[in-house]
């Protein structure tokens, strides 16, 4: 297989990358891997490869510019705990709750792409699946029948009265 960049050598390097349900694979040549920063000598993990912390400055995989260096006298720590931003690049792990606020900026863009989502929801057991998702439809019903009267819109409001009723097991009136 031919490398995908420069169509000249061989590939050895081979990166798959899964986005929803799009699979986008790349072929490259060792030269061209690295010449996009991917250190292929070196080892990386697979946390680092989807929290996006491997490189240590180096360009992303995905070819985009390389992180700003800060100055060491910037970086940011734990008042609590006191561990380095350098620390918790490395290990992943935070030290104490107050590392979350003292992290938050590179924590949002990190659990935004672990859960896809700005905020975790966690796994719900088959059992009580069902239970939780009409708790939650019924809430979402109950703030907009809310906002159907205060808007004066009653045909609406009425429609979702009839549909909470139908959600609790009862006929409506």
């Amino acid at each position: 297989m031919q490398c995908e960049m420069c169509k000249e050598r061989e590939a050895t390097v081979h990166l798959t990358q899964v986005v929803g349900s799009e699979v986008k694979k790349v072929n490259l040549c060792e030269g061209c891997a690295a010449k996009s920063g991917l250190d292929i000598k070196g080892t990386i993990s697979i946390t680092d490869l989807l929290m996006g912390l491997s490189g240590g400055g180096k360009a992303p995989a995905g070819g985009g510019k390389p992180p700003r260096e800060e100055a060491p006298e910037a970086e940011r720590t734990c008042p609590r705990c006191h561990m380095r931003r350098a620390d918790f690049r490395k290990t992943s792990r935070l030290g104490c709750a107050d590392c979350y606020a003292a992290f938050a900026p590179e924590l949002a863009p990190m659990l935004h792409n672990m859960h896809r989502a700005h905020q975790h929801t966690g796994k719900i057991p088959a059992r009580e699946s069902q239970s939780i998702q009409a708790s939650a439809e019924l809430a979402a019903l109950q703030k907009a029948l809310e906002k159907a009267i205060a808007e004066e819109q009653f045909e609406e409001a009425a429609r979702l009265r009839d549909r909470i009723a139908a959600l609790r097991g009862k006929e409506p009136a």
